[in-house]
This record gives structure tokens, C-alpha cells and sequence, in this order.
């Protein structure tokens, strides 16, 4: 995804935090050496929930958090509204996936689907049936920084059925996911989701295994203001195909966008936008017990990408036998099966370049299971935690926390919150050696009532990748979701002088 927008609007705003700030002198005024930019909490950010499910037999659950941040405002508030107009609950009218209009949950209209509680303390919500609305919320003041919405959704049956979860994210101007499919027995679909106040135009590229795939309905796709809609990608192409890479730009305006990919036989989950395209790729978390794993690649530039493909498991990097490397063909999605390449360990796939130096973009598909007992999840490749990552919507059982650290030894920092309805934060060290994955025995709150969240902060050494998976079997499925923890934004450089402020835009 392209950041620059969302960081820029996240730096004005911090601006606007700074007495005065319009009266310091250039460097070439004052002739004094530019200070660091400081790093301050934002003051306020928003996030966008896709449409959860059009089964009616789908129980949605929300989970809103806000870490306790040093140096954050006091005061302030985070809200959910449901897009199109309605209310949080889905009361109102909205477009379906197919077109006609839906009724939600049946709760009053204007009722939020959750209360945000102060930080430091998740706050949960429910809704069931189907035709839920897309959510737009806000945070602003103490709500602010490190604010994470998590969307989980239970299907008992049919297609897709089993954990589908994400985390509602911020809008952007770009986006790619690869893993997407328009094969016979696959439902995906794509979400985009508008908060502004003006239309947003976007168009929606397809790329297969030959390339570009012609699909003039996905060009100038008008998003109105404050709504959301979801595109079936099989009515795009007639082509049918087992991996396609999605992109997603925006010709004006902004827009939240995540693919939902549904399976006849194998359950279905969330696919999250991959980080932006880079020669070196890490896609952390894969399920020890994971019994197919299939990675999705693409490159856009001109040349092709020829990538060392290692696993880092708990003893140190490792090449699979048969996948030492890969070669990704310019402008042509391409695919590998790696079979159940964890062999029970913890794992993460590290791509780094065999050759010269090519931005790819990359997602992982991940099946539990056998038979008519598999379920399906995604791990796209994603950024490093950062400063801190943050996760909602954790239990005592049923939760594997993922640390990956590619590079240098790496000692981290992760505290559980308080439960949403009872318990005190607790917080755990754990040292991640070079080149490993660890499945941590994550921290739980004393006392813990409800769900909680956990925040993750690197201490020491090097980059840290991680991801948390929520597990729980229904009838013999192995139902699971993962979600990647890059950066949470809690935090934003604000410029010292005018040419710190030019450095922030570039």
C-alpha cells in the first residue's frame, strides 16, 4: 500500500499540535543546525471495517482497543458509523453483494454496534445475520494513537464457512493482493470503502499467469461518498483462474480496500492488502500444522524477479527441499505449492533477491485440515512491527502470537491488556534469535474476564515481523484466521524546521 498519504495527513495533523509552529526560522535563516524531528502521538486517525458476511447464519464480533500511549492528549472519543448512512447495526438500507437491498441485525437504528472504552481497556460488540454494513470509524484526543478495530466473523456453514477476521484499516490510494482467484468454487470479492465526503474513482487490475487480464468493468468504478461497496471479481472476466493478483489504485479520493475470498469446500478468510512491493518480503506466522501452503507472487516493473525462497523456523533459516527459489515473471502472477512446509515447527517465509534487486509483492494461502474438514487463511507479506503493532481480540485459548526476526537477534517487549470485562495487564520479554520464529507462550491478563488485546514492542536488536492466529474447531474443522502486526501509527515524526517538513513529503 502507498503510505504516503496517510502518513502526510497523520504528520499535518500532529502539526497542528505544535504552539506556533509556523514561526520557527529556516535553516538558512537562522543558520543553525535542523533539529531531529520528534516523534508525538497523533491526535487523530480513522478506520474502515469491510461488510462482514451475507450469510445468514454469520455472527460478527468487533473488538475496539486504544494502547495506553505516553505524551497522548486527554479527552477525546472513537465511534463507529455504519457507511451508506445507516446505523452501526446495519439498520437502514444497503446494496447486497448482489445488488438489492439488505436488512441488518434488527437493533434500533443509530444503536453502535460497540462503545470504544478509555485506553488501555477493549471494548467488544456483536452483531448476527446478514447484510451487516460496512463501518467507518473515528478516533481522536487519548483515542487516538495505536487505535485498532478487529473484525471477526464466525460462518457455521455454506460457502466460506468457518473464522473469516481482519483488522479495519486506514484508506489509501493503492493497494495489491495477490491470492485472489476467480476459479471455479471460489467467491472473492472486492471491498472498497469511501470515508470522505466527495466520490472516489477507482479501477481494479487483474493479473493471472499470462498477465494482464482484460477487464473493462473494473475501470472508473465510482465509490460514493461515505458508502462501500463490493465488487464480485467473476464478473470482471470470463477468464477463470486459481491465482490472480488484485490491484487496486484510486484515480481521486481515498478509499479502505480488503478481498474477501470464499471457498465451496476449503472455508475462506480475509485477504489484507500486501505491504508495498519490495525486493526483500517477510510473511510471518505460518500455522505449525498448516498442511498446504501456497505462495502467491507478482512483480509490476520490467524485469523479472528471481527470489531465494527460506523458512525461518526455531532453529534458524532453512531452504525447502524442491522451492529453493523462485522465479516471478514481470507483469504474470506466479504460484508454488510448498506442501506442509512448517513440518510442525513455527515458521515464517523470508524472500530475499537471488539476483539483482526486484520489487515484488507476495501472500501466502494456508489450509488446516483434510478432506472436508479443511479451512483456508492468508498471510500477505507485510511490514516490520515498528515502534509498536497492536492486537485485539485475544482469549486465553484458541491465540498464537508469531515473532519473526530475519535479521539481528531482536528482544521484545508484549504486554496483554486488561479484559474487556475484567482483569490487569500483564507484560512478558521474550529474546527472538537471528533468523527464528517463535510461537510465544503470549502473556494473559491476571484474572482475565473477556477478550484482550496484546501490544508488541521491540526493545532491542533487529526488525521484528509478527502476526497473531486465532484458532477454534467447529465440527472437526480447523477453523483459523491470521492477521499480520506491522506498525500500529500510534506514533508520528513531526518536523522540526521547514526542512524536516520537506523531507516529510517527499
Amino acid at each position: 500500500m502507498n503510505r504516503t498519504t496517510l502518513s502526510l495527513i497523520a504528520g499535518t495533523t500532529a502539526l497542528a499540535a505544535v504552539t506556533a509552529f509556523a514561526a520557527f526560522d529556516s535553516p538558512s535563516a537562522s543558520k543553525a543546525a535542523p533539529e531531529a524531528a520528534a516523534r508525538l502521538p497523533v491526535e487523530r486517525t480513522s478506520l474502515l471495517c469491510p461488510a462482514p458476511s451475507a450469510s445468514d447464519i454469520a455472527d460478527t464480533s468487533y473488538t475496539s482497543f486504544t494502547p495506553v500511549t505516553k505524551g497522548a492528549a486527554s479527552g477525546g472519543k472513537a465511534q463507529l458509523q455504519a457507511a451508506d448512512g445507516q446505523s452501526a447495526d446495519g439498520s437502514g438500507s444497503q446494496k447486497g453483494k448482489d445488488g438489492k437491498g439488505g436488512k441488518g441485525g434488527g437493533k434500533k437504528a443509530g444503536q453502535p454496534v460497540l462503545t470504544p472504552k478509555a485506553p488501555g481497556t477493549p471494548a467488544t460488540g456483536d452483531t448476527s445475520g446478514g447484510e451487516e454494513p460496512a463501518l467507518i470509524g473515528t478516533a481522536d484526543g487519548g483515542f487516538a494513537p495505536g487505535w485498532t478495530v478487529q473484525q471477526t466473523t464466525e460462518v457455521a456453514a455454506g460457502t466460506g464457512r468457518g473464522l473469516q477476521g481482519v483488522n479495519c484499516t486506514g484508506a489509501d490510494t493503492e493497494f495489491w493482493f495477490p491470492g485472489a482467484a476467480t476459479a471455479a468454487g471460489r467467491t472473492d470479492y472486492v471491498h472498497l470503502t469511501n470515508p470522505d465526503d466527495s466520490a472516489a474513482v477507482v479501477d481494479i487490475e487483474l493479473y493471472g499467469k499470462n498477465g494482464a487480464i482484460k477487464a473493462p468493468l473494473g475501470e472508473n468504478l465510482t465509490v460514493d461518498p461515505h458508502a462501500s461497496d463490493a465488487i464480485l471479481l467473476s464478473t470482471l472476466t470470463d477468464e477463470r483462474q486459481q491465482d490472480l493478483t488484485v490491484h487496486v489504485s484510486v484515480r481521486s479520493g481515498r478509499v479502505g480496500a480488503a478481498v474477501q475470498a470464499l471457498d465451496d469446500k476449503a472455508g475462506g478468510d480475509w485477504l489484507a492488502a500486501a505491504a508495498d512491493p519490495s525486493d526483500s518480503l517477510v510473511l510471518p506466522g505460518i500455522p505449525k500444522d498448516a498442511t498446504d501452503v501456497r505462495l502467491i507472487a507478482f512483480t509490476h516493473g520490467d524485469d523479472d524477479a528471481d527470489l531465494k525462497v527460506r523458512l525461518a523456523s526455531p532453529a534458524g533459516l532453512i531452504t525447502p527441499a524442491g522451492s529453493e527459489t523462485l522465479h516471478v515473471k514481470s507483469g504474470m502472477t506466479t504460484a508454488v505449492d510448498l506442501g506442509d512446509v512448517t513440518r510442525g515447527e513455527a515458521g515464517s517465509l523470508v524472500l530475499t533477491p537471488a539476483d539483482q534487486a526486484v520489487p515484488v509483492v507476495a501472500a501466502l494461502q494456508v489450509v488446516r485440515g483434510k478432506g472436508d474438514k479443511k479451512e483456508t487463511a492468508f498471510i500477505p507479506a507485510t511490514a516490520a512491527v515498528g515502534a509498536r503493532a497492536t492486537s485485539a481480540d485475544n482469549s486465553a485459548k484458541g491465540t498464537t502470537l508469531a515473532l519473526t526476526a530475519p535479521g539481528g537477534t531482536a528482544t521484545v517487549k508484549v504486554t496483554a491488556s486488561a479484559g474487556s470485562e475484567g482483569g490487569s495487564p500483564v507484560t512478558k520479554t521474550y529474546t527472538v534469535r537471528s533468523g527464528t520464529t517463535q510461537n510465544v507462550d503470549a502473556p494473559v491478563p491476571t484474572g482475565l474476564k473477556g477478550t484482550y488485546a496484546l501490544t508488541v514492542e521491540p526493545v532491542s536488536g533487529g526488525p521484528v515481523y509478527a502476526s497473531r492466529t486465532l484458532a477454534a474447531t467447529e465440527d472437526g474443522v480447523p477453523a483459523f484466521t491470521v492477521q499480520t502486526l506491522p506498525d500500529d501509527h500510534g506514533m508520528v515524526a513531526v518536523p522540526q524546521t521547514e526542512e524536516d517538513l520537506a523531507i516529510l513529503q517527499k
